[in-house]
């Protein structure tokens, strides 16, 4: 059996965290379609903001994922000029009941706005008292189920990823796709996202291509992703699968029958760097893959390794942005300045991870890098923009 595609909680929590990619999956609970535009605030006054994250969870990592948040979150808070941010942290244990009552004490002493929680079903519970309050809510998820009305998200999404990826591939003659996904409700999703995105930009979809989750699953799949590849012609392929799971399977047997890249381009929807073993992986050299803008993340990881003495967690670079956001808005002095209307700016925030924008419907978009795997390295092929209107957005 291929264990590897069923992760305990707690390596997926690793997982999801690291390649910012997998949705996190959600509570059925709607979120508000409509609610206040946000809250007036004094900009001469210290701005009341709200922290939720996973501390008393029962899980170790959750824990340590809480801790890294709030260091990313104090690390921001410093780097503010004339601004000042009042930070209130409330555990949320990993819950999604947690996280709405830690959102209605949050709210009646009085905050301004919501950073967190981490996961999709906390966030969409915890819109649902904030929203109630006028309170807009900026989430650490990155899944689009769970965005809208007063709910933002900052991870990276799948939408954001395919596109910056396919339009990569249209302007290097790579126009005929062929989209591979395992059989699960992330990688269904990723699919999904996948052909929107070559639907949007000019691309030609040749074919879609579904494995089952397990060892064998994979085995048997490779006799028609291959053959599919060669009857369509396909220039690309793109999968959905991580190097956690599928991955490095696929990119030993279908050289081994006779699709390679960069004959036929390999394109991941996830980040093929992680973990850096991967790398070594002949299957994977000269794939493309996206990650975020890798000067400015360095940068941010090395001041935080200063800061507190360890790396941070693959998620603390979405709670500096937040609060970067936060300090960008209220510095402009407007009583506004928390609004639905002002934190969907177009021309967006500059992140340690690179720029971002939160969009209306509640998603987000990220300048995101194309890199390549070159003798077991990571190379940037093309650079993230640095505002948007800029190249490959």
């Amino acid at each position: 059996m291929f264990t590897r595609l069923f992760p305990s909680r707690p390596s997926l929590i690793k997982f999801v965290a690291a390649l910012s990619v997998v949705a996190i999956a959600s509570c059925d609970v709607p979120v508000p379609s409509s609610g206040s535009n946000g809250p007036k605030i004094d900009t001469s006054e210290p701005v009341p903001v709200a922290l939720l994250v996973p501390y008393d969870s029962a899980q170790s990592s959750d824990v340590a994922l809480a801790q890294s948040i709030e260091n990313a979150a104090r690390l921001a808070m410093a780097d503010l000029q004339g601004v000042t941010i009042d930070l209130k942290v409330y555990p949320t244990g990993g819950s999604a009941e947690r996280a709405s009552a830690a959102a209605s004490q949050a709210v009646a002493s009085g905050a301004k706005i919501i950073l967190g929680p981490v996961y999709g079903g906390s966030a969409k519970l915890a819109g649902i008292p904030a929203a109630n309050a006028g309170v807009n809510v900026l989430s650490f998820s990155n899944n689009p189920d769970v965005a809208g009305g007063n709910v933002f998200i900052l991870g990276p999404t799948f939408a954001n990823t395919a596109n910056r990826l396919v339009r990569y591939a249209v302007k290097n003659g790579k126009k005929n796709i062929l989209v591979v996904n395992g059989e699960n409700p992330a990688e269904t999703a990723g699919a999904a996202a996948v052909v929107a995105a070559i639907g949007s930009n000019g691309a030609t979809l040749s074919g879609q291509t579904s494995f089952e989750m397990s060892q064998t699953g994979v085995t048997q799949a490779i006799p028609e992703i291959a053959a599919s590849s060669r009857s369509a012609g396909a220039e690309a392929i793109f999968f959905t699968s991580g190097n956690d799971g599928a991955m490095p399977l696929l990119a030993q047997m279908l050289p081994e029958n006779g699709i390679t890249s960069p004959s036929t381009q390999y394109i991941g929807l996830q980040r093929w760097n992680i973990p850096p073993t991967a790398m070594t992986l002949p299957g994977l050299q000269n794939s493309w893959f996206a990650i975020p803008d890798a000067a400015l993340t360095q940068t941010f990881a090395g001041r935080y390794s200063a800061a507190y003495g360890q790396q941070p967690h693959a998620l603390a670079g979405l709670a500096y942005d937040g609060i970067a956001a936060i300090g960008a808005l209220v510095k402009s002095g407007d009583a506004n300045a928390l609004t639905t209307q002002a934190l969907t700016r177009s021309s967006g925030f500059a992140g340690v991870n690179g720029v971002f924008r939160l969009l209306p419907n509640g998603t987000n978009e990220r300048g995101l890098s194309i890199a390549t795997i070159q003798n077991n390295q990571v190379v940037e092929i093309d650079p993230a923009p640095r505002a948007f209107g800029g190249f490959g957005l």
